[in-house]
């Protein structure tokens, strides 16, 4: 699995906490795992969802793992302090899963894809792993569906940047406009993908502060250092950008970004 683009560092893993908890009920209002008994979720990050699954299904054994061992760390932690106890925790890479065939009746993956150098050996991977009639969920994000108000060119060009930095480490950041597809290719039925869409307004703080602020604009960053050394673009309009970003938080600004989540079964 190629590197993180945003890193494993103590802020980035508030970043991912922080955000799964504001998108919680965004994705997962309409999560059926009542069937399942078995679950697996890879990339399970720093447990965040991984708890949501729980939550939704307390009965199932749930298997969670991560290409991150600090991450892994976190995830145990978190689990135990909300007194989760179906799960079973794996550092392992989402290209080399150490699991046999048919052993799953559910394979959870949630902004994993986009990282992964060959997303479609993965999706086949992850058929493999399901029982026959088992259901595969999978959510990504697409940031080519960033648009916002008033509208800034250098925070749009700080966008591409992520885009293009994910695109060297071998992922890609719009990959969400291609689920669909990749994972008809990959064998699975009854594929259905639906967007998610966040959309803030001065008439939503929570939203402004925990999304505009602490999820998409915190993103953007944490590819701060890579930007530049690799010289995508100068100091200067690195900070111009993400005054261009903060200022879609004010009063009269507005911002959108969609999700997708794909449901198929095996």
């Amino acid at each position: 699995m190629p590197d993180y683009v945003h890193g494993h560092e103590t802020s980035e893993r508030q970043r991912l906490r922080d955000q799964g908890e504001l998108l919680a009920e965004l994705l997962f209002d309409d999560g059926d795992f009542s069937e399942s008994e078995h679950i697996l979720e890879v990339g399970c990050g720093v447990g965040v969802q991984t708890e949501n699954i729980s939550r939704r299904q307390p009965s199932a054994k749930i298997t969670s793992v991560d290409v991150s061992e600090a991450y892994i760390r976190d995830a145990r932690r978190n689990l135990e302090r909300a007194g989760i106890t179906n799960v079973e925790l794996h550092h392992a890479d989402a290209m080399g899963l150490p699991f046999k065939e048919a052993t799953f009746d559910h394979v959870f993956v949630c902004f994993v894809l986009e990282h992964l150098p060959d997303p479609q050996q993965f999706l086949a991977t992850a058929r493999r792993l399901l029982r026959p009639g088992g259901h595969l969920t999978v959510i990504e994000g697409d940031h080519g569906s960033a648009y916002f108000h008033p509208s800034g060119v250098l925070a749009q060009k700080l966008i591409e940047c992520q885009v293009e930095l994910q695109a060297k480490a071998g992922g890609d950041a719009r990959i969400g406009r291609r689920l669909f597809p990749m994972i008809v290719q990959a064998g699975f039925h009854k594929t259905r993908v639906s967007p998610r869409s966040v959309y803030v307004d001065g008439s939503r703080p929570k939203w402004i502060e925990g999304f505009t602020i602490n999820t998409f604009t915190a993103m953007i960053k944490g590819i701060e250092r890579p930007a530049i050394d690799t010289g995508l673009v100068s100091q200067e309009e690195f900070d111009q950008g993400i005054e261009e970003l903060l200022r879609t938080s004010e009063a009269d600004g507005t911002f959108n970004y969609t999700f997708f989540k794909a449901t198929a079964e095996r």
